[in-house]
């Protein structure tokens, strides 16, 4: 063990390098939740002229995909830990596989017609999901075994949030100027793949190293075995996980949905831009609004959950949220630039919706180790990281499914229609009463979560 290592058991108290490389990580994460999310839907709606409701399919598809790996990933990963010592050795392989993976999700071009293309986009971006996966598992295992204070992981995790939201405002703005800087819309996708898909591999490489601070706590001699190695005992041991921890359940529900709220605005970021506001480059505009308040207001958060608790903060975030989203309906019939308004409050309570209840997962894993005891965090990640993937992919899946229901028109690169206004008032509602109904039902669920402060500063400290 490292001397910089020892003093910060001996403190408890994470160091300042620590927290950069683990925070540098959402350079990634950020990046592939955002550009996915934000254009994939409408890259193959409105460039390679795949049907709405097809389109949803495969985005749909492809996150399935996810939900049945990353259970296994997770699993996996405890075995790793427990074998070497540290979680590295998957976190490295996904960042070196992703750049590839990603460019070639957006370098099918319009002559390969719509069913060659969105095959093409499917298979590629199930190989981009399973790069990701392999990093992002192990990744949000971390924090549980980094420290054990209660204030300190919203510490540690508040700061990898302030990465994320400058991610997302990177990725959100950069990419669709990206893709505007390519000679012709094809040109523009590829450089945008092939650009952001580094960067996002860089992040995830560099967090990587984080690993080996964690190593203190895989090298307990008093550990347990971790889960057998067949695929039917991986899957076994996550229900299991959910099924004796109520917190874990709770939080689990109440994230699911949440990430359900926020994909669906996601998603239809760019329909908004387009067709409500009627500027495709108004997307970046849409980010900033959304990003630039959520990047000054994380510290906010953290220092509001030192003195209410997170699970208070919590819900004060996401009721503001609500009321934020709810408000935008008003766009059905009188859209405008007021809306960034909106999206600015909005904003503000979008940073407590990620770094509060990732700052409470660790919480929930160290909680249920006095029962079942350590190495099995990778068993929790790996489900939380489904449930995540089942709402956004859900989110842009109902997004999909507004537009097909209410006549949304698809094109071609190049082509010009104008959509009927069914569809327009869709896109509001995806945008707006969608995502507050989903806040309201995530509340419901939250109120079941019991884990308090008192419950984690009594559990004993690491010897």
């Amino acid at each position: 063990m490292s001397t910089a290592a020892r003093s910060e058991r001996a403190s408890g108290r994470l160091s300042p390098r620590t927290i950069v490389l683990y925070a540098i990580g959402s350079l990634g994460t950020g990046g592939y939740a955002t550009l996915p999310g934000l254009v994939l839907t409408y890259f193959l709606t409105d460039n390679l002229g795949v049907a709405a409701l097809a389109a949803g399919v495969i985005v749909t598809a492809a996150k399935i995909w996810d939900v049945l790996i990353d259970p296994l990933i997770g699993a996996a990963s405890d075995r790793q830990l427990a074998r070497t010592g540290s979680r590295r050795g998957f976190m490295v392989t996904g960042a070196l596989t992703l750049p590839l993976f990603f460019a070639l999700t957006f370098a099918v071009p319009p002559s390969w017609g719509p069913v060659a293309g969105a095959i093409s986009v499917l298979l590629a971006f199930l190989a981009t999901a399973t790069a990701f996966s392999m990093f992002q598992v192990p990744y949000v295992a971390l924090p549980a075994e980094l420290t054990r204070g209660y204030d300190e992981r919203t510490r540690l995790l508040g700061w990898r949030v302030v990465v994320l939201t400058a991610a997302i405002l990177l990725f959100g703005a950069g990419g669709p100027a990206l893709r505007k800087a390519g000679a012709d819309p094809v040109a523009g996708y590829l450089l945008m793949g092939i650009v952001s898909g580094v960067l996002i591999g860089i992040g995830m490489l560099v967090a990587s190293r984080t690993a080996k601070v964690a190593t203190r706590r895989a090298a307990d001699p008093a550990a347990p075995p971790v889960i057998s190695s067949t695929w039917r005992d991986q899957y076994m041991s996550g229900f299991r996980t959910l099924g004796r921890s109520q917190p874990f359940r709770a939080l689990l529900g109440t994230f699911v949905l949440q990430a359900l709220a926020t994909g669906t605005m996601l998603a239809g970021a760019q329909y908004v831009a387009t067709w409500v506001l009627r500027s495709e480059d108004a997307v970046t505009f849409v980010f900033v609004a959304l990003v630039g308040p959520a990047l000054l207001a994380t510290p906010g958060w953290t220092l509001i959950a030192g003195r209410v608790g997170k699970e208070r903060a919590f819900a004060i975030a996401s009721l503001i949220f609500t009321f934020a989203a709810a408000s935008l309906i008003i766009a059905v019939w009188l859209p405008g630039n007021w809306m960034y308004a909106s999206i600015a409050v909005a904003g503000i309570a979008y940073a407590g919706l990620q770094s509060l209840p990732m700052a409470m997962l660790p919480d929930v894993i160290s909680h249920d180790e006095r029962v079942s005891g350590p190495g099995q965090a990778g068993t929790f990640t790996g489900i939380w990281t489904a449930g995540e993937t089942v709402g956004f992919a859900l989110g842009a899946t109902s997004v999909a499914l507004t537009l097909a229901a209410t006549g949304y028109i698809s094109t071609v690169a190049g082509a010009t229609v104008e959509q009927p206004s069914a569809a327009v008032t869709g896109i509001v509602l995806s945008f707006s009463i969608l995502p507050a109904v989903l806040m309201v039902a995530s509340m419901l669920v939250l109120r079941r979560y019991r884990l308090r402060r008192a419950d984690i500063d009594a559990e004993p400290a690491v010897p």
